[in-house]
């Protein structure tokens, strides 16, 4: 049941991102950073918990997992230390994926060549 409830999530988000592709003039970019915003604003208004109740793994996987991690850590920050510590912490959780992002994309890009 755990792997429907995941596939369901992460299969509804992916289709709202290609419905948005196929018919605006938006770019894979922009969409990324609609869902990133998009699962910030999903935990600042308490939302993102439930949907992490239903799909346990399946909240985790898509990009808006991201912005609900950002959220949490500059929440967390800003608990603890006020507005600086909201700037400082906003990273805490997620710096170990961004830098492994850019470590095998760079790795990817010296074995590959670009098309034209």
């Amino acid at each position: 049941m755990i792997y429907l409830k995941t596939f369901i999530l992460c299969g509804l988000i992916c289709l709202l991102g290609q419905l948005i592709l196929d018919n605006t003039k938006l770019t894979t970019g922009h969409i990324t950073s609609i869902f990133v915003t998009l699962g910030a604003f999903l935990s600042f208004i308490g939302i993102y918990k439930y949907l992490t109740n239903f799909s346990l793994v399946g909240s985790s996987l898509p990009i808006t997992s991201f912005g609900n991690a950002l959220y949490k850590a500059s929440y967390e920050g800003f608990i603890n230390d006020g507005i600086v510590g909201m700037f400082n912490n906003i990273l805490s959780t997620t710096s170990s994926g961004i830098s492994s992002a850019i470590f095998f994309g760079f790795i990817v890009s010296c074995m590959f060549k670009a098309r034209d």
